[in-house]
Parts: structure tokens; sequence; C-alpha cells
């Protein structure tokens, strides 16, 4: 979770375009950020896969209203709402977006190419979103922003508990490097949430991804030889993925909650 999830990226900026707030062009800069290109595939109406600026616009056309964010795990089908075909589909990317009015779902498929080793801007990336049918329901299991944030408060104290407790302090350098490069990102004064989305929402966000944050550095080779942090038994392992799993899935369903939280508020308001 140290990085945004496309599907973040694809329903935030996707439903600026939708709101008018921002240009066609500028939204798939947006989402496709470093990635080398996007496709969509198996729009209904178009035979082959197309671009991000014809498939937004084709998904207004399709009767749109707006993108929701899925970012399902096993035993956890958050923000899915069928069928099972899409909802297993979903699952193997770990992300899908679902476009509100058209009960259609977008899950992205990634395609890497690059030298043996290669990493960052040495790698072309190619994203290709498969669309297919889904149900117009509620998604499963996402709470409120305001629900959302009062969560993350705790979990972020638990968060920051468990790794004193288990000395991820002292994982060693790569676990240091890896907090710093997100301390750095965060203080870089980018763009969190594309125009549209309430100020609540850019706060749950960050604070789901400085969460994510702290649990992936619990999960990466602390940087002397041991994996798992500062982790030197298989039970000392085992105990530190049992307390961060509950942390995790808090901070997925509020990064869910901050994304949707542009349809939410439409929808409250009457715009369907």
């Amino acid at each position: 979770m140290l990085d945004e999830p496309r599907s973040g990226l694809l329903a935030s900026w996707g439903n600026a375009l939708l709101a008018g707030l921002v240009s066609p062009d500028e939204a798939a800069d947006r989402i496709a950020a470093d990635d080398a290109v996007h496709r969509v595939a198996g729009l209904p109406g178009e035979a082959s896969p197309v671009g991000l600026t014809l498939a937004l616009g084709r998904l207004r056309m399709l009767g749109a209203t707006g993108l929701r964010v899925a970012l399902p795990a096993p035993g956890h089908p958050l923000g899915l709402s069928g069928p099972p075909e899409f909802n297993a589909r979903a699952l193997e990317a770990e992300e899908a977006v679902l476009a509100v009015g058209a009960g259609l779902g977008l899950v992205p498929e990634i395609y890497e190419a690059g030298a043996e080793g290669a990493s960052g801007p040495d790698v072309h990336v190619e994203v290709v979103w498969h669309c297919l049918p889904v149900r117009e329901a509620p998604p499963a299991d996402v709470p409120s922003l305001g629900e959302a944030e009062r969560e993350l408060a705790e979990a972020l104290r638990e968060a920051t508990e468990v790794l004193s407790k288990l000395d991820v302090a002292g994982a060693g350098p790569v676990a240091q490097a890896a907090l710093d490069a997100y301390r750095a990102r965060a203080e870089a004064g980018r763009q969190v949430l594309a125009p549209g989305y309430p100020p609540r929402a850019v706060r749950v966000l960050e604070l789901a991804q400085r969460v994510g944050a702290l649990i992936g550095i619990a999960q990466r080779v602390g940087g002397d030889g041991r994996e798992h942090g500062g982790a030197v038994s298989a039970s000392e392992i085992t105990a530190r993925a049992e307390a961060l799993r509950p942390v995790e899935r808090t901070a997925r369903r509020a990064q869910v909650a901050a994304y949707n939280s542009a349809v939410e508020e439409r929808e409250r308001r009457g715009g369907r």
C-alpha cells in the first residue's frame, strides 16, 4: 500500500472529468501517471481496445455518473457488488473500478517489459482495463468518511505500538530508507485527490496511505539479513502478521471511502 492503486487514480480523475472539473487530456495524463499507456478493452460499442480519453467519454454515454473503487482481498470483497465472475477477476487483481449508472466495471491487467533487474523509468508498463458487467448494488463494507477517519486514528496507534513492540524501529537501513522515501513523497506537495473531493477525503486518504506505509515497512526485509523487520523467530513473524492484518484492512477500507466520497456526496445531493 505504499503506492497509490491505479484504480484510485482512474476513479479520482475520472470523477473530476465526469464533473467537468478537468479536461479529458489532463484526466488521461493523471491516470496514466508513470505508466507508458493505458487502454480499455471490452467496452460496449468498441470492437478493439481504446485509450482512456475515448473510454471515459464512452462510459459517460453509457450512463456512467461516477466511478467507485474496490480494493478486495481474500475473504474481504471490499467495494464489490457482484456478479461472482467480476468479483473473482477483481480479487485476482486486488483492485477494480465500478462505473455507477452504467452497470460496468474495469479490472486492470499489467504488462511490464524491460531488461532483467530493471526498475523505475527503465521498465515499460502497459495497463489494459478489462470492462465487464457488474451489478448496480451497494458496494460491500465501505464505511463513511467519518467512520473511516475514526477507525484510522485508532489503527495508526495500534500499528505504531505493534511495530515498536516487535522492534521494527531497529529493523535496518532498508526499512529506514522506505520510511524516509514515504516522508519525502508526503512532503512533496503532491495532489492526493483530483478536484471535486471534500477536504476530509484528502485527510482520510493521506492517513490511510501513512498507515499503509507503516505496514509495508513492517513486511519488508530489514536490511540486516532478516525478513519481516526485526523479527527473529517464526512466532514473532506470525505475531506481527496477525497484529497488522486488521490494521491493513482498516487502511484499505479508508482508501476506498476516500476515493468513493465524490460519488457518495453527489448521490446525497440527489445528483445521480
